[in-house]
């Protein structure tokens, strides 16, 4: 009988009364009749007093007393004896039998394991019925089941409360519960106003604290593509956060200027000296730690001057993972300390959320004694017993009470938090301004309004001022000439436009249409007053916009007309489909245009991907959405972010980024989800990666390659002083194989990597590989750049030898790159192979030795023999919980490999390297130099193409060591695959 079948008869003959003896010896009869019957009875009796007796003892007596009458199965092989007893004493043979009867109805009363109450009646008599009907239970069970059932409700009210009876669907999908649901599903993860249209067409995913749209459910990669080439690619940013600076313009400067550096490009001030630009992008560093420990890229946009003030305003456009970061670094060098608690107020309902109520209906609140009968009464948004019926508008996740404004008294900088405030939505491609000319119509003026009196609402009061008309006037021409243009790439980058326009629900077409520009305008158009805006760009004085004013965007949030009023008004339209006449005092909005270039490092596909950013006030995403994706604009996700920032061969954040410390979680999160993912798989339908000779397939070990580099370089550094005659003569590769090869014990340094941003030293090292097209048809320009020689690399190492450099590699053949690909050294002889134009396809790897297979074997066959064990353990009682413990180190020590002693079996997965991972520059015939972090086929360059990272000291050693024809050739190989692919490096600046 198995181990389990064992237990389960055991527990099953738990509560059974054990074998009944009666010796009937003369002798145990007189002495149960001195004792008045009850000795012999009792000590042969059930087994459930004080006066039992081992079964061995009576197994004994039986076998000296051969005669008499023995109850129960002889384990000895004995039958049962004929004789039969002479006499026996009534009492003591009653009590005996009694005992036997209450131990038995005790055994059938009492509930083993998961037994019921219901286990006590015959299977003919049982009812499913009964399990919530005690009364369909005989009456002699109905106590005990009314017991049982109470105590399984008191049990169940303690863990969990009871549950209310759920909702029909006509009641939860009411408008105010419908709210109240999006508001408690929005706790953990915000929703942007575009949400649920994402919701029903996009894969969604939660980020960063957003639940965003990741790609389309439907097939659209080359249509968005297209899109992106030829029309427009729509793109929802609302969850980048916004972070208001105000004072005084140099103190501004010079707090910023501790974040930034000017080695890596134009600064927050650089800005301000181009003429017509007021935005750019920059990298953050914290205050003072410059190459190291940067934050992250952030974008900014000033609000122009104003006469006669030198009280400026920044807007700073972050990423969520950096805004915790952000805000301290700010607020130490701004030297803002105080925060400023806004007051609770009550939040203000718009008007396509909530309807107001009734005014007569009001007075009947607060009076409570007033009542209508019959009546139902609605809930109350002001009650202090349920939850408010309103949509969040803002940063839902934030406490009312959290501040967002802090001031410093000796600047006197205010820095304010404006997440979730500014509605940002970008429109990516070269017919980017027909769909915005399509979709927007410049505000009219409310001529038709008695100008004299005051309005709570901001456009009458603004057409007041006959100033800031003619400024409305200058912006709506220049708005009407963006129409003419025939690309937005054509525009300069940079170029901002403040406008207030119309609601542009009123123009809404009745069915889709694509946005094109009209040619026939283009001819009629003033020539002159286009290419000047095409050469000077935007003037400062229509930058300005009544967008950064808190008051108006707060006044336009709150008196936006409700989809329900509207619909109202359209059905009043004489001929339906036709613009509302006139057009509704609210229903005007501040908005700002700000130009976005496109591509502008390299010398292939220039401008590609430029584009404009729309920014609107809170609470009107939707108004704008609709609009302009009834303009015929495709829509991308997070997944078209990625694929856009590669085809402009530009880093995306956190993904590229690996020195920050949002890009260094985005890894380990990366590295979680494929690992994950890898185990999913049987482990016969997975990729042996020791035997494809990648060690780390789901992450990139940068510090390890760049200490690894350093230490090569160290060593290159004294070979050359030791033997520098045979400095020409000597091998490049086995140069550097002697070098890793003889530092695998040496002391790594503790320094951090950092990725080199300097433009002059990326300027250098660019001219260096010799830049060229993805195809190899353009040289650089000759004398811009020194020569390489061996103290040029040593005196830019002893800057850089710790960093690492951003490249893009093209491929000069077939193939496609994959994520962490590896890039390599070539050798002399790859180098032959690419000259002969017969066979250029790229040498092959030989598979590496799996060092780990026989470890997996004696690890399974441990196991193996563990569970055999444990099973004969549960027969001889408590004596095998040992011997797990015991098998284990058996594992480890009897391992044959020096690699993995010191690794516990438990950590090995099968086609995976263990950590700590050996030496990574030489583990392959070739030597590493990187990884690559976005890979795929470019549809731009018609090849595969792949951007990564490689170690600046490799970097120059390879060029160093290469004829001047194959310079910047480099070997690229995917993690799943032995064959090597030749592609050509370029630095662009």
């Amino acid at each position: 009988m198995s181990a389990a079948k064992v237990k389960m008869r055991e527990k099953k003959m738990r509560n059974q009364p054990t074998s009944v003896q009666y010796p009937s010896t003369p002798l145990s009869v007189e002495s149960s009749t001195q004792n008045g019957g009850d000795t012999p009875v009792t000590g042969g009796d059930v087994g459930h007093g004080p006066s039992d007796t081992h079964p061995s003892t009576e197994r004994q007596k039986s076998s000296h007393h051969q005669s008499g009458w023995v109850r129960g199965h002889q384990k000895d092989g004995g039958s049962y004896a004929k004789e039969m007893p002479k006499y026996i004493t009534a009492g003591g043979f009653a009590r005996a039998r009694a005992a036997e009867v209450s131990a038995m109805l005790k055994a059938v009363k009492k509930t083993t394991g998961s037994c019921h109450v219901f286990a006590a009646l015959p299977k003919h008599m049982r009812r499913r019925a009964m399990s919530h009907n005690t009364k369909r239970l005989p009456h002699r069970l109905r106590e005990v089941a009314n017991r049982m059932r109470q105590k399984s409700l008191q049990a169940g009210s303690k863990k969990k409360k009871e549950q209310a009876k759920n909702k029909s669907r006509k009641a939860r999908r009411r408008h105010g519960n419908l709210l109240l649901e999006f508001n408690r599903r929005q706790r953990k993860n915000v929703w942007l106003e575009t949400h649920i249209w994402h919701a029903k067409r996009f894969h969604m995913v939660k980020k960063w604290g957003y639940c965003l749209g990741d790609r389309p459910t439907y097939k659209c990669y080359r249509p968005c593509y297209r899109a992106m080439s030829t029309h427009c690619l729509l793109q929802d940013l609302s969850y980048y956060c916004c972070i208001e600076l105000q004072g005084e313009e140099d103190k501004l400067l010079a707090a910023l200027s501790q974040l930034t550096s000017k080695e890596t490009g134009p600064t927050f001030a650089a800005a301000l000296c181009i003429s017509g630009r007021r935005q750019g992008s920059v990298v953050i560093y914290r205050a003072g730690c410059y190459p190291s420990q940067p934050l992250g890229p952030v974008t900014f946009l000033w609000r122009p001057r104003t006469q006669g003030s030198s009280h400026r305003q920044l807007w700073i456009w972050a990423h969520p993972t950096i805004k915790q970061d952000l805000l301290p670094e700010l607020q130490r060098v701004c030297q803002c300390c105080e925060a400023v608690v806004p007051p609770v107020v009550p939040v203000v309902t718009p008007a396509e959320v909530a309807p107001t109520p009734e005014p007569e209906l009001k007075p009947q609140k607060t009076h409570g004694a007033i009542q209508i009968p019959r009546t139902k009464r609605k809930r109350n948004c002001k009650d202090a017993s349920g939850p408010p019926a309103k949509k969040i508008l803002g940063d839902g996740s934030r406490s009312p009470t959290t501040p967002v404004t802090w001031r410093s008294s000796s600047t006197g900088i205010v820095i304010n938090d404006l997440t979730m405030e500014i509605v940002r939505y970008r429109l990516i491609g070269p017919q980017s301004h027909s769909v915005l000319a399509e979709t927007l119509e410049a505000a009219t003026d409310c001529e038709e309004m008695n100008k004299s009196q005051p309005s709570p609402l901001w456009w009458p009061e603004h057409c007041k001022d006959e100033s800031k008309m003619k400024l409305h006037q200058q912006q709506a021409d220049i708005f009407h000439i963006l129409k003419d243009i025939y690309s937005t790439g054509e525009l300069p980058s940079g170029a901002v436009l403040g406008l207030a326009v119309d609601d542009p629900r009123l123009t809404l077409p009745t069915k889709k249409v694509k946005a094109l520009p009209c040619v026939k305008q283009a001819q009629e158009v003033d020539e002159e007053k286009r290419r000047e805006l095409m050469l000077r760009g935007v003037p400062e004085h229509c930058c300005q916009s009544f967008l950064w004013e808190q008051s108006v965007r707060d006044n336009v949030t709150d008196n936006k007309i409700s989809e329900q009023e509207l619909n109202r008004m359209r059905s009043d339209v004489l001929v339906p489909g036709s613009r509302l006449s006139p057009t509704p005092l609210q229903g005007r909005v501040p908005i700002l245009l700000v130009h976005q270039p496109g591509k502008q490092v390299g010398h292939e596909m220039s401008s590609w991907g430029a584009g404009w950013d729309l920014l609107l006030p809170k609470g009107w995403g939707m108004a704008f959405w609709i609009p302009l994706v009834y303009r015929g604009v495709r829509i991308g996700g997070l997944n078209m972010s990625l694929k856009h920032s590669q085809n402009k061969g530009a880093p995306n954040f956190p993904h590229d980024y690996p020195d920050c410390p949002a890009g260094i979680d985005f890894q380990e999160e990366q590295e979680a989800e494929l690992l994950d993912k890898f185990k999913r798989r049987p482990p016969a339908k997975r990729t042996n990666y020791i035997k494809h000779g990648c060690l780390a397939p789901f992450r990139c070990p940068w510090q390890q390659l760049a200490e690894e580099w350093e230490l090569i370089t160290r060593e290159g550094e004294e070979e050359q002083k030791r033997d520098s005659q045979t400095q020409t003569t000597t091998d490049a590769d086995t140069v550097m194989e002697e070098a890793m090869t003889s530092h695998t014990a040496v002391t790594k340094p503790q320094s951090r990597f950092t990725v080199l941003r300097s433009r002059k030293s990326l300027r250098l090292l660019s001219g260096w590989c010799r830049p060229t097209t993805s195809k190899g048809q353009r040289p650089s320009r000759a004398g811009e750049v020194p020569p390489l020689d061996s103290s040029a690399m040593t005196s830019f190492l002893t800057e850089h030898g710790m960093s690492l450099v951003w490249v893009r590699l093209s491929l000069l053949s077939k193939g496609k790159p994959e994520l962490h690909a590896m890039v390599f050294v070539p050798s002399t002889e790859d180098l032959k192979l690419l000259s002969n134009k017969s066979d250029s396809s790229g040498p092959q790897e030989l598979a590496h030795k799996n060092h780990f297979k026989s470890r997996m074997k004696r690890r399974k066959k441990g196991s193996k023999k563990t569970a055999t064990s444990s099973l004969s353990s549960d027969k001889t009682e408590g004596k095998g919980s040992d011997l797990p413990s015991a098998s284990e180190p058996n594992l480890t020590t009897s391992s044959e490999d020096p690699k993995s002693s010191s690794e516990s079996s438990t950590d090995l997965i099968l086609g995976l390297w263990p950590d700590p991972l050996p030496s990574i520059t030489s583990h392959c015939s070739r030597v590493t130099l990187g990884w690559v972090t976005q890979g795929d086929f470019s549809l731009s360059a018609g090849c595969g193409e792949a951007l990564g990272f490689v170690s600046v000291a490799g970097l120059v050693n390879t060029l160093l060591n290469q004829p001047k024809e194959h310079r910047g050739i480099l070997l690229l190989r995917n993690p799943t695959s032995l064959h090597y692919r030749f592609a050509k490096i370029n630095i662009e600046v």
